[in-house]
Parts: C-alpha cells; structure tokens; sequence
C-alpha cells in the first residue's frame, strides 16, 4: 500500500513537468518574433485580440450579460 501512495504522490510533479513543457514548446518559437519591433507588435495584438474574441465567446456560450 505504501508503494501505492509514493506512486500516486508524484503525479503532482509530472503534472507541473508537463504544463511547463508544453508551455515552453509553444512559447520558444515565439521569442525571437519580439525582437523585431514590427513583430512583437503584431504579436501583441494578436495576443489582445486572441483574448477579446474568446471572452466574447464565452461570454455568448454562457449567457453573461
């Protein structure tokens, strides 16, 4: 049973293991386009605009105001 537990208390470090390689791989490729001025402001718009759009859609998904 010990064994059991030991096994089931190292999910926690994989889970943030994992969530941080999966958010180091997607945000690598990215880096080198804020470098350039022109870019990184695309990029940040792209972001802003990324996250307006999906509250309006959860907003309308969920019927919020």
């Amino acid at each position: 049973m010990q064994e059991f537990f030991d096994n089931v208390s190292r999910y926690p470090r994989y889970l943030i293991s994992f969530s941080f390689g999966i958010f180091y791989n997607a945000i690598a490729p990215l880096v080198p386009l804020l470098k350039k001025p022109t870019t990184a402001i695309a990029l940040i718009s792209a972001f802003i605009a990324a996250f307006i759009g999906l509250s309006y859609i959860l907003r309308a998904m969920l019927a919020l105001s």
